[in-house]
Parts: structure tokens; C-alpha cells; sequence
């Protein structure tokens, strides 16, 4: 008998679990509070565990395609003013552990939800959920109650399902940092052949990647002492802080009409993610910085194992809580390691900056790559 998940939240976390479940013999009913479930243009790096997640989703093939793979690429290490601080070739990172994609996320989310089909409900705002015996009721602000054998809360960072499950959890944490983020095409002849530009300043940071054949995703991030308070536009920010860098940021940026601001927030691990027939994924359960470069790859990675999980389990509860499990304690290092680095992002201190600025010259590439693909392997899942 065909059992059914309710899983709240369109994005790439829900839209990976509805796929996994599908592979695994359920019926899928994804309800968005959005009329229309739509990423906006801002980029993401595929390491090779997101890679993998995507090869068991069955959609390795077509994000790829859309995306940029670098084998050997040249990117440089600036100062905001443009002065380098390293130059060199990537090595061809398949060698050293596995493909890395840079995309732009309607890449991703696109061919997700494409292969997803008709299993998402727009429009439905979720408000809570009652569990009774092994059956699962979600509540809406508008329309009926959903029914199922399993909730799957994917609603983010300010997820209500979360919400429910720990009504006593302390608000989320802030990072000390905001971000401007966007999405331009046609301006990559601004990089003048170099894949990617990382700069580093005083309380700032900021990559320009390529991310497809013609689409350039960048991102600068603030010390939140650095932006006046009250300052949130991020064409305004953007204005206030670009005479700081080079040619090269001020023509890619400035040729950019889609622009995002963020406060970057965390939280605290959970001690259990869910409880009884409910559980929770991707930011949801765990939500990171974008200093791990990981959000959604464990995003795909929680829906991969949960999958699985729930195929060698009969048993709902005991599946539910195999996947906490084994998720809970590689997200809580990822965690961790996110707010390390963005600490050492966002100091202002000249000392620190002088040491990191050393070490980055000193720095081989090749090592770099390795510590980042181990990181990867450890964050990673069985598929």
C-alpha cells in the first residue's frame, strides 16, 4: 500500500525529498505558501557530495549542463583595490576527489522541479500540524487540512514546523554579517579570462564566479558594522561600498540588476530534529552560512539519506530518527566551521588581516583543494 509524505517547503530541500520519497515508493504531496515556487538568479557551488546527491535524485546530468565545471581554471586572490595576493591555475579537481560545479539556482531548482512533476501545491501557507497514533494532519491559513503518514518540514530558516517541534529554541543567531548578492549575463569578458576573483578587505569579502556559459554570480560580504543602521536596499550598499574596489568588481556589479541583501543568521544545533512521524531538513534542521559553500548540497544530501533510510526501515519512526542520526552530526561540524570562517572574515583587526592575507600568499593550491574535498567526503552521504 502506497504511503503518503507531506513535505512543506518548494525549494531545493523539499523539492529533493519529494523526489527521494517518489524513488522510494511513496506518494509526494508538496504544499509552497508562494503562488509560484521560484529561485531567484544567485549562484551556488556544487562540491562532489552535492554532485553525488544529484546523481541519486537523477538530475547529475542536466544541472551539470547548465551549469560551469571547471577541470583547470585560473582565478586570483585580490585586495579590494586589485592588488593580487595569489594567482594560479585549479587543478583539475576531479582528481582530487570528485567534479565541482558552479550553478546558478534555477539551474538546480529548475531541473528539480521538473522532474518533481505535479506533486507541488502553490499557495498553501502551513500554520501547524497534529499527530495522532501514525497519522499526520497539516493545517493551512486558508485551505483544508492535509493528511499523510509522514511531515517533512522544508520550510527554511523561519520554519513553522521547527517552530512547533521546539516552541522554547532561542531566536536565530546572527553572523555580525549582511550580504549583497546578484546575477548578471553577458559581462563575462570583465574577468578577462579568470574563472573566478575572491577579494579580501577589512571586514569584507567578495567572489566573482562564472556560473553557466554566459551568467556571472557574485557576492560581497559586510561586517555589519561597515553598513549604516538602517541600511538595507542593496543597490544602496552596493553604491556605498563599491568605490573601495577595482575596475573589475565596479563593471560586473554595476552591470547587475537583480540584487538580494541578507542578514546572515544561524542556529544552534538541535539536540533531535523531530519527533513521532515529523521531521525536519535542509535550513530547516540545519541552517548554515554561507561560509561552508554547503547549504544546499546537505540540503540534497539530508533528502538522499532520508530516502534511503525510509526504504531499509519498515517502520516510520525508527527511519525518522536513523536520518537524524546520521545527519545531525556532520551538519552541527559543517556548523561550526561556517562560523569560523565567517569570524575570520568579517575581523577588522589589522593583525588578523595580515596573517590571513600571509597565509593565503604562502598557501599552495593543491592543498587547498584536498582539505576542501576532504571536508566534502566527511559532509557527504551514502547513495
Amino acid at each position: 500500500m502506497s504511503r503518503t509524505a507531506l513535505i512543506v517547503g518548494a525549494g531545493i530541500g523539499g523539492l529533493s525529498a519529494g523526489i527521494a520519497l517518489r524513488q522510494s515508493g511513496w506518494t509526494v504531496r508538496i504544499f509552497e505558501r508562494t503562488t509560484s515556487p521560484r529561485e531567484l538568479g544567485f549562484g551556488l557551488g556544487l562540491a562532489p557530495n552535492a554532485i553525488a546527491a544529484l546523481a541519486a535524485l537523477g538530475v547529475a546530468d542536466t544541472v551539470i549542463a547548465r551549469g560551469f565545471a571547471p577541470t583547470r581554471a585560473r582565478f586570483e586572490i585580490r585586495r579590494m583595490d586589485g592588488r593580487v595576493l595569489k594567482r594560479a591555475d585549479v587543478p583539475d579537481v576531479s582528481a582530487l576527489g570528485g567534479r565541482f560545479v558552479i550553478a546558478l539556482r534555477p539551474a538546480l531548482h529548475g531541473a528539480l522541479l521538473e522532474t518533481v512533476g505535479d506533486s507541488v501545491a502553490t499557495g498553501h501557507e502551513a500554520t501547524g500540524f497534529s499527530a495522532s497514533g501514525d497519522r499526520v494532519l497539516l493545517r493551512f491559513a486558508e485551505q483544508a487540512p492535509a493528511e499523510g503518514d509522514l511531515l517533512i518540514g522544508a520550510d527554511g530558516m523561519g520554519s513553522v514546523i521547527r517552530r512547533q517541534l521546539h516552541p522554547s529554541e532561542e531566536p536565530a543567531r546572527s553572523s555580525g554579517l549582511v550580504a549583497v548578492r546578484g546575477a548578471v549575463h553577458g559581462a563575462q569578458h570583465h574577468l578577462d579570462g579568470l574563472a573566478a576573483i575572491y577579494y579580501l578587505g577589512a571586514g569584507v569579502e567578495s567572489m566573482i564566479v562564472r556560473a553557466s556559459d554566459t551568467g556571472i554570480y557574485w557576492f560581497v560580504s559586510l561586517n555589519r558594522a561597515l553598513v549604516a543602521d538602517g541600511l538595507r536596499h542593496p543597490a544602496a550598499i552596493l553604491a556605498h561600498i563599491s568605490p573601495r574596489f577595482d575596475g573589475t568588481f565596479r563593471a560586473i556589479t554595476g552591470a547587475t540588476d537583480d540584487l538580494r541583501f541578507d542578514e546572515l543568521f544561524d542556529r544552534d544545533p538541535l539536540p533531535q530534529w523531530g519527533a513521532g512521524p515529523v521531521t525536519l531538513l535542509g535550513d530547516a534542521a540545519h541552517p548554515l552560512l554561507p561560509h561552508t559553500g554547503q547549504g544546499a548540497a546537505q540540503a540534497m544530501v539530508d533528502a538522499v539519506t532520508l530516502g534511503t533510510r525510509l526504504r531499509e526501515h519498515p517502520a516510520i519512526e525508527p527511519a525518522l530518527r536513523a536520518y537524524e542520526q546520521e545527519r545531525r552530526g556532520k551538519t552541527a561540524t559543517l556548523l561550526g566551521q561556517g562560523r569560523r570562517t565567517a569570524a575570520m572574515m568579517r575581523t577588522m583587526n589589522p593583525v588578523a588581516i595580515a596573517a590571513r592575507d600571509t597565509a593565503i600568499r604562502l598557501m599552495p593550491v593543491a592543498p587547498i583543494v584536498r582539505i576542501l574535498m576532504t571536508i566534502n567526503r566527511r559532509a557527504g552521504t551514502r547513495v
